[in-house]
């Protein structure tokens, strides 16, 4: 077993099918299929099973997918690691941004992150708090922007923001008179929401259950615009963050009569290396929102 061989491993596994991994790796289909073959020999076990839609794992091979990409991860790690002792940064922060902080919260830091730093690239990906959490312990991501609960252990997080999830509706529906709205009224209405796998639509579904509230969603969609227009349109209503009304107008916040209040993180792989650019983004963004400025090293 050797890293080009856990490499191409996990390139098929990904990929489902050694022609797509080949062309991936840019090697031929046949070489890529006897460096398989040779690994699963040398193991003395059937890692793939073979089949002409797809290739799947056998138990065996997912037991070895999971300590490949471990591995790989770790020399990844460790080659940048030994190019920055020797003064080469590597250059580039991949954030993962849920699509309201991305949108509303993020901008004003990242441009001035930007200013700063002008030669370091920035890769922002729009995910929610699984997604990002996922992309996180792949190493798809170096920090992403989680809401701090529940958190993975194979994760540290550094908090970052506090703020209110609130209903918002058109000025022009009645309820908007209202100070504040309960749960069992929010759930009566016509809902436009996100997909599953955001904070804001585990919130809602958590709610619903512990409530034992029926929702009924009219709309789901991840496109913040979609969602604004839909409820100054008074097709329906929703619920965010309250930093997004503070930008927006045409709708109205309404606080629930038992406040929502939500924690939000910068977190990152705790056996992951954080690249100079990383801890550069964290420290600058924590001094900007005035929190602790300890990072790991």
């Amino acid at each position: 077993m050797n890293t080009k061989s856990l490499r191409y491993f996990v390139a098929v596994a990904e990929k489902k099918n050694f022609t797509r991994a080949a062309e991936m790796l840019h090697i031929a289909q046949p070489a890529l299929s006897i460096a398989i073959k040779k690994l699963e020999q040398s193991m003395e076990l059937t890692l793939l099973r073979r089949n002409e839609k797809e290739v799947t794992l056998t138990d065996e091979g997912e037991r070895l997918y999971i300590h490949a990409k471990e591995i790989l991860q770790k020399i990844q790690d460790a080659t940048w690691e030994m190019k920055e002792l020797k003064g080469l940064v590597k250059g580039e922060v991949r954030l993962g941004v849920p699509s309201m902080l991305g949108s509303y919260f993020f901008p004003d830091i990242l441009m001035e992150f930007k200013q700063l730093y002008p030669h370091l690239k920035l890769t922002i990906v729009d995910a929610g708090t699984q997604s990002i959490r996922k992309m996180l312990l792949s190493g798809e991501l170096d920090l992403g922007v989680i809401l701090n609960d529940n958190v993975p252990e194979s994760l540290d997080v550094e908090p970052i923001i506090r703020d209110e999830m609130v209903a918002v509706v058109s000025p022009n529906n009645p309820i908007a008179l209202k100070e504040t709205i309960s749960y069992a009224e929010f759930f009566s209405h016509e809902l436009i929401m996100f997909k599953k796998g955001y904070f804001h639509r585990e919130m809602v579904d958590r709610l619903c259950e512990q409530n034992q509230l029926d929702q009924h969603i009219s709309i789901e969609t991840n496109l913040i615009p979609m969602i604004l227009k839909v409820v100054q349109k008074d097709f329906a209503i929703s619920a965010l963050l309250k930093l997004v009304t503070q930008f927006e107008k045409g709708v109205v916040p309404i606080p629930f009569e038992e406040p929502i209040f939500l924690n939000i993180a910068i977190a990152w792989r705790k056996t992951g290396y954080l690249s100079l650019a990383d801890k550069a983004f964290m420290q600058f963004t924590k001094q900007r929102l005035g929190v602790g400025t300890v990072i790991p090293t």
